[in-house]
């Protein structure tokens, strides 16, 4: 079992900067790939960044160039680096673990609300 507790998310002007982190409890987070997904009101839950055991890392096109996630398994935590805020990013931003192996293990964190405004 995999518990997720998300922090960071707040209220910033477009342009601006946020960092999320996401601190997991249980064992083998470095065998999880992590992702961060987003829902917006009225909209899907989508995919914004993952980051797999390895390190490799995928990105939707959307934020490309401007999101940046990482991770520090010596201290279970996931990250993502968002520069250049715009009012399109406004969502609930929900960190995700996924391990494949003869099942599929998934977990999901509260969500944290990003506010992008003037």
């Amino acid at each position: 079992q995999v518990q997720l507790v998300e922090s960071g998310g707040g209220l910033v002007q477009p342009g601006g900067s946020l960092r999320l982190s996401c601190a997991a409890s249980g064992s083998s987070f470095s065998a999880y790939r992590m992702a961060w997904y987003r829902q917006a009101p009225g909209k899907q839950r989508e995919l914004v960044a993952a980051i797999s055991s390895g390190g490799s890392t995928n990105y939707a096109d959307s934020v490309k160039g401007r999101f940046t996630i990482s991770r520090t398994d010596a201290k279970n935590t996931v990250y993502l680096q968002m520069n250049s805020l715009q009012p399109e990013d406004t969502a609930v931003y929900y960190c995700n673990a996924r391990l494949l192996t003869t099942v599929l293990r998934m977990y999901w964190g509260q969500g944290t609300q990003v506010t992008v405004s003037s």
